[in-house]
């Protein structure tokens, strides 16, 4: 389809050629013809004529067009990028010039018609070469001009990091603990606040209460009793405990997510950051921030226990492997119990048989404690 449309417009315009031609020879009495008949029939019969040739030679134009076009493609495609650049823009720069003289030559008599013709031609093939060959030096120019302002954007950047530090009424010797939103909600904190555990002063960040509004404000029943646990613990923090709270205002408007937000004011203020998230955790250590995680203080408070210890267990349901039930202590930690499937809403004694450590928290494995008639041992048992 558009091999057919191009060879009719190759068409079309041999024809007007000729038409034109024609009209040149008849109008300017080279031929000395001064009957108009001959005249119309000399000027159409150049055009009938030249459009005949354009049909017939259009294919080996068309597919000398598409050749030189897939050449020329090829060539750039190899051309580096650098060596494009260098080029367009040397190119750019004198049809700019060969403009601006074109328009000064302009009302020269004779000349002045061409003159912008070769000059664009002239000038812009001279501009593409220097531009090549002078393509580094080009690129220089604007790596200047860019790092200059990435210099300036760095020296803004430093003074928003001085001007935050001070915001958030951090002064060197004071030790500070950033709460993130779900250590607020576990609740946990206000316990070990108490406790006397905690020292320095809890930094409250302005972003860190709005999500606990958004969270207390939820269409969501669940969600909004955590939101309002949260906001009751905070209240209980501040009234009730012998504890200095600092509710800081300073937000980065640059970042959207709080996680984010935490580790850079932990970053600012020289802070540890206080959560229970395990992805905060590895985030915030990544990025030099160092993070007191409940979940572990938590883990390294509960009772060890040591293969071959008894302890008495209720097993609740079954597990997850053929014939193993579930208990729990009273910390939470899970306890699975080899062949206690059969033992479910039973209480009795177990032997620990191994003990897991998980970031998730401890589990202990043990199996059902006989007597030496092979006798289950129960609660009522011993």
């Amino acid at each position: 389809m558009i091999r057919k449309i191009m060879r009719g417009v190759i068409t079309f315009g041999f024809l007007a050629g000729g038409i034109y031609f024609g009209y040149f020879l008849t109008h300017s009495g080279l031929l000395g013809v001064s009957n108009l008949e001959i005249k119309l029939a000399l000027a159409i019969f150049p055009g009938v004529l030249a459009g005949l040739i354009g049909f017939s030679a259009a294919p080996k134009i068309i597919s000398w067009v598409v050749q030189a076009t897939r050449w020329v493609e090829s060539k750039l495609q190899k051309m580096p990028f650098t060596d494009l650049l260098g080029a367009a823009i040397g190119l750019i720069i004198g049809l700019i010039i060969a403009s601006l003289l074109g328009s000064t030559f302009a009302k020269v008599p004779l000349v002045g018609n061409y003159v912008p013709m070769v000059g664009s031609v002239l000038l812009g093939y001279l501009g593409m070469s220097i531009g090549l060959k002078k393509k580094d030096e080009m690129l220089n120019i604007f790596s200047v001009f860019s790092k200059l302002g990435k210099e300036r954007e760095k020296e803004k950047e430093k003074e928003q990091e001085k001007g935050k530090y001070t915001s958030a009424k951090s002064e060197p010797g004071r030790s500070y603990k950033i709460l993130d939103t779900s250590v607020i909600i576990d609740g946990r904190i206000a316990d070990i606040c108490k406790s006397g555990f905690i020292s320095g002063e809890l930094v409250i960040p302005s972003f860190v209460l709005e999500e606990l509004r958004h969270i207390a404000d939820s269409s969501d029943l669940l969600k909004r009793n955590r939101g309002r646990r949260g906001l009751d613990i905070l209240n209980k923090i501040r009234k009730d405990l012998d504890v200095k709270v600092q509710i800081t205002e300073q937000d980065f408007p640059d970042i959207m997510e709080v996680d984010s937000k935490l580790v850079r004011l932990g970053q600012v203020m020289g802070g540890e950051i206080l959560t229970n998230d395990y992805n905060l955790n590895k985030v915030a250590e990544f990025q030099g921030v160092k993070v007191l995680n409940i979940n572990e203080l938590a883990n390294a408070l509960k009772p060890v226990f040591l293969p071959g210890e008894e302890m008495l267990v209720q097993i609740i349901k079954d597990g997850k492997e053929s014939k193993q039930g579930i208990g729990y202590l009273d910390d939470g930690t899970m306890i699975v119990v080899e062949t206690g499937k059969k033992y479910i809403n039973q209480t009795i004694y177990v032997v620990v048989t191994s003990v897991l450590q998980t970031a998730a928290g401890r589990m202990i494995f043990a199996k059902p404690k006989f007597n030496d008639n092979r006798t289950l041992v129960e609660e009522d048992a011993i």
